[in-house]
């Protein structure tokens, strides 16, 4: 699995970091990828934050 933010479209609200907070963090005011995020052990919630992400920034593939 791969994990994308657009970073032009990321406000920053931290959606994303609420849902899913093993793989997003607010950095800088941007969503950002942690470290060594295990995707697959947290499919879940990656696929609950892209879809209430309200600017759509995120893409699973």
């Amino acid at each position: 699995m791969k994990v994308k933010i657009n970073q032009n479209k990321c406000l920053g609200c931290g959606m994303c970091a609420i849902i899913c907070p093993n793989v997003f963090e607010i950095k800088n005011g941007k969503s950002q990828i942690k470290k060594k995020a295990d995707f697959e052990k947290n499919k879940k919630c990656l696929d609950e934050a892209s879809k209430n992400c309200p600017v759509e920034a995120i893409s699973l593939s």
